[in-house]
Parts: C-alpha cells; structure tokens; sequence
C-alpha cells in the first residue's frame, strides 16, 4: 500500500498542473506553499538543534547542495503543505527547491540551486504490490540496484531560433523520461512588419542556451528475501536526477521515495510502461539499516529474554534444519555462519571480514543439500545456486548493453544481491575452476573488482559462504587422503571457516534410529517440519536480524591469550596436514568465537565462547585434514584378515628397516603379486597406522621405520 496519506481525494497525476484554476490562483497557491516551506526549514527543531538550518549550513559549505527532508516532518508541522506537495508533487518540489535557496542564501550569504530530497519512515511497498491503481502517487518502494547507467544529460529547458526570422522560442520539459513536441509553427510570425509566414519545421535548438540537469538511470530488484519460492523477481526501472545521481553502485539496497509515473511512444497511447521518478533515496550502508526492516521494536524486549535463557546454543542448533537427523556439530557451525562474527576496520582502511564460511564435503545422500535449503530460508538475506548452473559472471558481475540506449551497465550477480547475507552454493565441485578462482577475492576480500568494456569498479559482496560438495569419486573412501578424494584447491579451501568432512557411516544403532526419524516424516505429520525445532523459522530469522544489526562482541585479554596457545599448538599438530593450518585459521576461531557470543547478545568473547569454537574447529576442519590414511581405522573385512596379513609380510622383505621407496612403486609390485588392490591398500594403511611405515614428501615416499 501507499503511504497511508497519500491515498486520499488530493492526490491526482504528478505531472499535471493544479486543475481548473487559473494561473495566478495557482501561483498564489505554490507562492504561500513555498512560504511555508521555509518557515518550516528556519523554525523546525527536533529536541534543542534546528535540524535543517544545520544540515543546509553543512551542505553548503560542502559545495552539495542537496538537503534531506522528512515527509513526516512537514505533515506534523502544516498538513496543507504536506497535502499540496501530495497533490502536485512535480510543481510543489520546484518550489520546495526557491525555498531552500533562500534560506541557504539567508543563512551563509551564498547562492545555491539546492535539491530537496524527500524521505519517508512510512512502512515501504515491495515491487510485487506496484499496480496501475498507484499512478501519479508518492510511494516508498525498496529494493536492490542491480544495473546503473552512466549519467546522461537531460535538457529541462529547451531553447530554440527560427531559421527564418530569428525569433526564439523557449519551453520546459517535464521531469523523468518526459520529452519536448516544438511546433511546427513559427511563433513570431505575427510580430509587427511581418508580411510571410515562416516555413514549417523552422526552429533549431541552441544548445548553448538550453538548461540541462544530470541524470540516471537504474534497474530496481526485489530484495531476495521478498521474492515467494518459485517466483521469478521483479525488476523496475527508476530514474534519478540532480544531485542523486551517482550515489548508489549496483549490489545497493536502497530505499526509494519515488512517484509512480509511466511514459510510452506516440504510436501506442494505449499501452504505456510504467516507472519510478525517484525524489529520494536512502542507502542501507549499515547491518542495521539491511536489517531494521525484518523486526519490530515490540520483538526487541522477546530478544533481550530469549538472550539469558543458559540452553540457548542448543535451542538454536537444534531449530536448524530439525528434519535432518543427528549432525549436530555442523548445525552448530551454521548457526554460527548466520549470526556471523564481527567486523573490523583497521586505522590504515584495512577491513577485515566477520562472515563466516563453512564447506560440506561427503556422501551422497547425507543431507548437506537440505541444510543449504534450509539456510536460504531462514537467513534474513540469503541467495541460493547451484555451482554446475552458475557462472563466474552469475556468481559475481556482468556488463550488459542497455537495450535503449545501447551503452554498456554493471549488473551484479548472486553474491552482490546477497551484500550482507548469505550465498548458498551446491555443487560446488561441479564448477569450472574458472569460474570458482573468480570468487577468491569475493569470499576473503570480501569485494569483487570489475574491468570490462570500459567499466572498471569495486563492488561490495559482504558475504557468508555455505557450500556442498562430493569427493571425486562420489563418495569417501577411507584408505586415500583427504586431499586425494577433495577437487578443490589448498586457495579455495582456506578460505573455507569450517570444512566437515560428512560421513554415510554404516552403524546398526544410528541406522535404526535414522531410519525411525524418516519414516516418522512419512507417517503425514501435518506440522510443518520448520515449526519442529525449539525455535520456529519466523522467530528464529527476526533474531538472528536483530543479533546481526545490534551486537559486535569483543575479545576479552584472556580470551586472545588462549586463542594464540590454541594457534601454537594446531600448527604443531598438523604440520602435514591435507589443508594447512595458517593465519585464516585462526581468524577463523577468532570469527565462530564472536558469532557464539553474538547468539547470546552478549558484547564479550569470553574463554568459554573460544573453547566451542575451538572444538567446532577440532571436529570440522582439521579432522578433515587428517581423514583418510591417519583416520581412526580401517574395518577389514574377515574373508580378507589372512590376505592382508600375508600382503603385510611381503612388504616387510620387500623394504629394510630405514630404506625408502616410491608408494606408487610398492603397490604396484604387491598388486602384481597378490591381484588385488584393496587389500595392498589396507595392508599399507594398517602398517602406517603401526608406524611401521612413515608417509614423506608429500605422501610420496614411504621410509620403513621398524
């Protein structure tokens, strides 16, 4: 719906005069319109300050003079100035901008021509809701840039001369994508001593004496959290003019108080294409300007109660995904990559990222794609692809070419619209390695540099990370290492917080009891699966919304001693590890630490809060390190005990104590042997796992060390 005032009888078409009044009523009526502006902008204080006196003081002496004016404002201080600019908003914003200058001029003693930009706090309109009924009004519309033209420059006052006598002839040009008709008559035919008529088509403009203001054009999206499932988003395209022009890039979340206007060619007066003129525009910089939206101030005090329940880290892992059966150390981990770390910037403009990035890589059939469902739905800001469909360009930005006026635009791709959220990616082995080496910057720099066609800009893509993906082989297999079975590059997956290596573990217990939690689905609970967990989805998205936008907790000097011991003794440990421990690593912890204490709105970090995420980094990355040939054992099987027993025996003659020999070498001899690779493979890992064996350069050389 509009703003609430804006649906009465006063509001008519922006771009048509005052009705059925004469030109002086009309002018008196913009003239006290006008008058009263300014005494709203000289008298109008909130607490002590004289709010827009300030601003226009500063704007000037800035040398932008463009001052932002609550609507709200003007309604509580004279409803007939805010009825006149409701009514005729094209004609009232000309003079809002007379009375602006002069009281700038009253104010500094300097001239400006000064923009007033309108905003509003009215509950906004999605794209979806935007219908013929709502021409000619003033809404507020939210939404994403997703493309920007290059400014253009648009004549507001065209001025031309007969070819024939040189008589001139000037006329103004409605805003937005209105243009001029200039007669085919010459207007100065009828002066004294004229004898002829001029030809028609006489006049040719004189550039130099026209007016001219910037403008943009832009392309509006839905907000991803918007958009119902199944649904394609809506796009609009908005114009902006003056002074508004160039303060969005696309990837933006903008909120816009526009009139809903609609222009279309002379050909086809039926059918028109509809618009937005924006007369105001306001940037969610900040988490709390993306999240303000999702929570009210009612909900607050339900948070602040909810924050000093003991069992809340539990109610939260088990409200994620509740369908899904066991994992409970990775719900942790994706509960921690929605709340999110914090983030900092350094004195030199260094920032550092607090988005969290965890990685599943396992068997099929394990539920790693039902978690990243789940985590586009409950994620305030999230966008949800597939590796195999996405490319480098979908990930993170493509230049078009307009097709009206044929110049090239930036459009942001998925991790872009998801600036501030999260960016859920299946498949993700499936991708080009082209295309996955285009998000290394996005994922740790936590921006995305285009040079194309011309256009060469940074763009902001603050964003979580949530992937799946298969070994190389489909599934996992025990007697190869970790680095072996994983496609993906030591680049990417340091990058990675958390990497979970998930298991289809054969267990008499566990499989019974998995297999009692689906069939229990089946049985036609009419409940829906997302109100099972402790905290309902709507709930649980309002909170992590609200935590995201009102909490950036701080480590505690105890807290940075045990992270740096936590840091020493993990590079000790897996120095031969299959993903390396590095600095990331440890920004890592120090990421989950704060996102731990975020759950609990609490402002520290605390020893507590370091040792969970120390441990949820224990059992998701570096037990994925050390999978494979160093994992906890290899089950062979009875009918084999006695074949791998003699494979064992034979590798002893074969090497001396403290000689060394390829591994490729050696299996191939003890293959051609015994015929059988399995087992040559699990004799080898038992004997490492003895130490009998010792893996060196690279798991290339095997040394015989007893």
């Amino acid at each position: 719906m509009a703003l609430s005032a804006f649906d009465g009888q006063y509001v008519n078409t922006s771009d048509q005069n005052l009705a059925n009044d004469d030109l002086e009523v009309r002018r008196q009526i913009l003239k006290t319109g006008r008058d009263k502006f300014i005494l709203f902008l000289r008298d109008w204080t909130r607490g002590n300050t004289y709010n827009y006196r300030e601003q226009l003081i500063k704007q000037a002496a800035k040398n932008e003079p463009i001052i932002e004016v609550d609507i709200e404002d003007i309604s509580a201080f004279d409803e007939n100035l805010f009825q006149l600019i409701l009514s005729n908003t094209t004609e009232a914003l000309e003079e809002l901008d007379k009375g602006a200058s002069e009281v700038c001029e009253l104010l500094t003693q300097q001239k400006f021509q000064f923009q007033v930009s309108l905003i509003s706090q009215q509950r906004p309109i999605s794209l979806r809701e935007l219908t013929s009924d709502l021409v000619g009004q003033l809404i507020v519309v939210p939404g994403i840039v997703v493309a920007v033209s290059k400014p253009q420059t648009k004549v507001v006052l065209v001025v031309a001369r007969c070819r024939t006598c040189g008589s001139k002839f000037s006329q103004t040009v409605d805003p937005g994508f209105s243009g001029v008709d200039m007669p085919r008559v010459c207007q100065g035919f009828q002066q004294v001593g004229r004898r002829e008529k001029c030809p028609l088509d006489p006049y040719v403009v004189i550039p130099d004496e026209c007016m001219y203001i910037d403008q943009q054009t832009l392309k509006l999206q839905e907000r991803p959290e918007d958009v119902p499932t199944g649904e394609m988003p809506r796009t609009v395209t908005a114009i902006l003019d003056k002074y508004l022009v160039d303060r969005v890039t696309p990837g933006s979340r903008i909120t816009l108080v526009s009139i809903f206007a609609v222009y279309g060619k002379k050909t086809n007066v039926a059918l028109r294409n509809s618009y937005l003129r924006g007369i105001g525009v306001v940037v969610d910089h900040t988490e709390q300007g993306r999240y303000k939206h999702f929570y009210t101030i009612d909900d607050e005090e339900t948070f602040h109660a909810m924050s000093r329940d003991p069992d809340l880290h539990t109610k939260i892992m088990k409200s994620i995904a509740p369908s899904v059966f066991g994992n409970d150390d990775i719900k942790k981990a994706i509960a921690s990559l929605l709340f999110g770390g914090t983030r900092k910037c350094l004195q030199d403009g260094t920032r550092l990222r607090g988005d969290i990035n965890v990685l599943l890589i396992g068997d099929p059939s394990t539920a790693k794609s039902q978690f990243l469902k789940f985590v586009a739905r409950v994620a305030p800001i999230a966008v949800y692809t597939s590796g195999k469909g996405s490319s480098a360009a979908g990930l993170t930005a493509s230049v078009v070419r307009d097709s009206t006026s044929r110049e090239f635009q930036l459009e942001g791709g998925a991790m872009v619209l998801a600036d501030g959220g999260v960016v859920c990616i299946d498949e993700f082995d499936k991708m080009k390695p082209d295309d996955r080496v285009a998000i290394h910057e996005a994922m740790e720099q936590q921006t995305i540099s285009v040079a194309k066609a011309g256009i060469t800009t940074i763009l902001n893509s603050r964003t979580s990370v949530l992937a799946a993906a298969n070994p190389i082989h489909g599934s996992y297999d025990d007697l190869k290492m970790a680095h072996e079975q994983i496609d993906l590059q030591t680049t990417i997956l340091s990058r990675f917080d958390c990497i979970f290596l998930v298991r289809d573990i054969r267990n008499e217990q566990s499989d019974r009891a998995m297999a009692s939690h689906v069939v229990s689905l089946h049985m036609g609970n009419t409940i829906a699966l997302e109100d099972q967990g402790e905290i309902d989805i709507n709930g649980l998205r309002k909170y992590i919304a609200y935590a995201r936008s009102k909490c950036a907790p701080k480590l505690q000097e105890d807290s940075m001693k045990l992270l740096q011991n936590y840091y020493v003794a993990d590079r000790k440990k897996q120095a031969n590890g299959a993903f390396p421990i590095t600095v990331r690593q440890l920004e890592a912890i120090i990421r989950i630490s704060e996102s731990l204490a975020k759950m609990t709105l609490s402002s520290i970090v605390t020893p507590a809060h370091v040792e969970e995420a120390h441990r949820l980094f224990e059992v998701s990355t570096m037990n994925a390190s050390s999978a494979g040939l160093s994992a906890s054992g290899v089950t062979i099987p009875k009918e084999m005990v006695d074949l791998v027993m003699k494979i064992e025996e034979a590798a002893r003659r074969k090497v001396a104590i403290g000689t060394k020999i390829q591994k490729s070498r050696l299996e191939s001899e003890l293959t051609t042997m015994f015929s059988d690779s399995r087992s040559v493979q699990m004799a080898l890992v038992n004997m490492i796992k003895r130490d009998e064996f010792q893996q060196r350069d690279g798991w290339r050389l095997l040394v015989r060390m007893r």
